[in-house]
């Protein structure tokens, strides 16, 4: 008998061959593996255990449920299809490579199906339905003619015609209802069913989860009453009993909101991601503004001490501050490599150089493995403002200022260390602020704050001061690269 005719019932069942183990094992494996052709097989293991009609279905059943749900979450892990699934406007290279991609996958299934006779990874109707939710009609009916040929081949005719409606049916849907509609689409909706038929009658309006239970519904009637009346012409499970109907249904309806929510589910916490990164950099933005007019006003308040007494000076740190704010509004990034934040930092010295004379002097240690390091940007000059302002100016006869950054443990540490007056600890907490966020020292403050927003616990700025002997600001940052998100 050929192997896509099914067996009428006054057939009978095929008898093993009693002198031919190897026919016996083949009946034995078809009868455990699933339904032959549609129709129910009754298996007997070795141990004389056996699986009747009905759970055979539901064995059936739930390899489909599973096997479309592992098939979601494999492909929303690669990029191409997330950007898919999470962005609306897509073009058709996209959708073509989705729908080719994901019909590929199933068409395995339904080969499976008629050379192994394993019938639990032929997800025919609910593949093409899904493609065409989400690409579309026109990738709905790419999949279902993928999914169609093979059984044509095995003289399935209505196979091919009926996968192309499916896909074509699921994409008007798309066409025709709101997006956030499907996407809400799940298997909790079935609990909610009373709710929504209510909201119809009583509004006399589509509630479109009622749509999108309903198709799936109409196409698997479809498909028993083609199989109904030209067997062997179309693949189907063939409920017996009003309960076996049931779970046939359900069936198809859980093998298509499953990989929704799990795809819905990748949509949100992408979402959340990218909510999460733009907080952080509106963050960021915001103290590295708060950071700029107080250094604008610090600058202004040494430049208007020099006005009547050195005017030339006062002309000299002018010129200095427009150039210096002029670099700064051409470079806005949120991150600079050390050797930039550098420089930064010396086109402020220089304006600090023009206030205090040969009295400041700058002495820096370097290590050349840490210039190409990423840091925060403006996360250097506080420091060195902090030191001149709290240490050096209120010292009589100037001071020394010591910048120097080494690895450590696989941590870049850069310290900033003044020969000033140093301060109490009560004076050291009025200026850094403490973890409240209180006190005066709104530069150091700051950069405490971005390096938290940034690195959370990973960055550390730590204070140290000894009256009559100075301070030393010392940061310590990872990698920016193992730092999750630092790059947005």
């Amino acid at each position: 008998m050929p192997p896509h005719r099914k067996r009428r019932p006054e057939e009978g069942p095929r008898q093993p061959c009693c002198h031919c183990p190897g026919h016996h094992n083949t009946f034995i494996f078809s009868g455990l593996t699933g339904f032959q052709t549609g129709r129910y097989s009754r298996a007997v293991g070795q141990s004389g255990a056996t699986l009747d009609q009905q759970q055979l279905l539901l064995v059936t059943l739930i390899v489909r449920i599973a096997a479309v749900s592992l098939l979601a979450v494999m492909v929303v892990r690669y990029h191409r299809f997330r950007d898919l699934l999470i962005h609306e406007r897509r073009g058709w290279p996209m959708k073509f490579f989705f729908a080719f991609t994901f019909g590929l996958l199933l068409t395995a299934g339904v080969v499976a199906r008629l050379l192994l006779q394993y019938n639990g990874l032929d997800i025919t109707l609910e593949g093409a339905f899904l493609a065409g939710l989400v690409t579309g009609p026109w990738g709905g009916a790419l999949v279902g003619a993928m999914l169609g040929t093979p059984a044509m081949f095995a003289r399935e005719w209505a196979a091919l015609p009926f996968a192309v409606g499916c896909g074509f049916a699921a994409g008007g849907i798309r066409e025709a209802c709101p997006k956030e509609a499907i996407w809400r689409f799940s298997p909790f909706v079935l609990g909610d069913v009373p709710r929504y038929v209510w909201r119809v009658f009583r509004r006399f309006e589509i509630d479109w989860q009622i749509v999108l239970l309903s198709a799936p519904m109409a196409l698997q009637l479809l498909q028993l009453m083609i199989d109904h009346r030209w067997p062997a012409r179309i693949y189907a499970l063939e409920p017996t009993t009003p309960f076996q109907t049931v779970m046939v249904y359900l069936g198809t309806i859980l093998c298509i909101a499953a990989p929704i929510k799990i795809w819905n589910d990748a949509r949100i916490e992408h979402r959340v991601r990218e909510q999460e990164k733009l907080l952080m950099k509106a963050r960021i933005d915001a103290l590295t503004n708060q950071i700029n007019p107080h250094f604008l006003f610090n600058t202004l308040a040494s430049i208007s001490s020099l006005v009547r007494t050195k005017p030339e000076a006062a002309r000299t740190l002018i010129l200095k501050l427009s150039s210096m704010l002029r670099r700064r509004l051409r470079h806005s990034e949120p991150f600079a490599s050390l050797r930039e934040e550098l420089a930064s930092v010396d086109e402020y010295l220089d304006i600090e150089a023009v206030r205090f004379g040969p009295q400041l002097r700058i002495e820096r240690a370097f290590s050349p493995d840490t210039l190409d390091g990423v840091v925060p940007s403006m996360i250097l000059q506080p420091l060195v403002e902090n030191s001149i302002k709290h240490g050096i100016a209120p010292k009589v006869g100037g001071g020394r200022i010591i910048m120097r950054s080494f690895r450590e443990h696989g941590r870049t540490i850069i310290e900033v260390e003044d020969n000033g007056l140093g301060m109490t600890g009560e004076r050291l907490d009025q200026v850094f602020g403490g973890a409240d966020g209180g006190g005066s020292g709104i530069g150091l403050r700051n950069v405490g704050e971005r390096l938290r927003v940034i690195y959370g616990e990973l960055a550390v700025l730590h204070l140290t001061s000894e009256p009559g002997r100075g301070t030393v600001a010392r940061i310590e940052v990872p990698d920016l690269a193992s730092v999750n998100g630092a790059s947005a």
